[in-house]
């Protein structure tokens, strides 16, 4: 598990960095004392988890909590903070926990011990089985881009190549309940993590060109309105 740590106090940043060290099978990605380094690298999804600090000068802890929940992005927070003020509005975000300062060694690495638990259940949850001719395929679905549906034949687009299979859209949507897929247009299911930008293609749809990825979807102008509301 890749974590970082973002504290402004220094002291209290040096306590979880000892904390966290100590724990088999993570990795500290990044340790500052500024939210906006934070920031930049949550941005780039380079962490599992983030424990922050809430009130910061800036940029606060549920700011950037904030941000991680509105973007869908795949990373989970712990609240380590010397104010319970912000408890309830916290939990809205599905913060992973919440913990008071001063707190315990133990109290920490339980809370985070129980997330890597509950992560490996997810990777078990989090793949999908497709059939084809002769086999299953299994892939994660955090590895897809795109789904297209062209005449009787469905391209599932990862990070890796595409993959085909004879299941429909209506079949793979319902196996794809995560918050991170939207059924952007009749022909395609999109993960918005992968999203670069959307390119006016007619009056009521747009293109959707991805991240590292020349292939492209489409996208109507209701679901790009959807996005706005319920995303970013």
């Amino acid at each position: 598990m890749k974590i970082g740590l973002v504290d402004d106090r220094r002291i209290d940043l040096d306590k979880l960095l000892a904390i966290v060290q100590g724990i088999s099978g993570v990795e500290v990605v990044f340790s500052t004392v500024s939210a906006e380094e934070a920031y930049e690298q949550i941005k780039k999804e380079s962490i599992d988890l983030l424990i922050a600090d809430i009130e910061m000068p800036n940029l606060s802890g549920y700011e950037l909590a904030d941000i991680i929940h509105s973007h869908a992005l795949d990373i989970s927070v712990i609240f380590v903070t010397g104010t319970s003020g912000y408890a309830v509005h916290a939990f809205e975000l599905n913060v992973h926990d919440y913990i008071m300062k001063p707190y315990s060694k133990d109290r920490l690495i339980k809370s985070i011990e129980r997330l890597m638990e509950k992560s490996k259940s997810a990777e078990i949850a989090g793949r999908l089985y497709l059939k084809q001719k002769n086999d299953i395929h299994i892939i994660q679905k955090k590895d897809i881009v795109f789904i297209e549906r062209s005449g009787r034949s469905t391209t599932i687009h990862t990070k890796s190549g595409p993959i085909k299979t004879y299941q429909t859209l209506n079949e793979l949507e319902g196996e794809l309940r995560e918050r991170d897929f939207l059924r952007s247009h009749r022909s395609f299911i999109i993960n918005i993590h992968y999203v670069k930008n959307f390119s006016l293609y007619a009056k009521n749809s747009y293109i959707v060109i991805f991240e590292g990825m020349e292939e492209q979807a489409m996208i109507t102008k209701e679901k790009v309105d959807f996005l706005q509301n319920h995303y970013f």
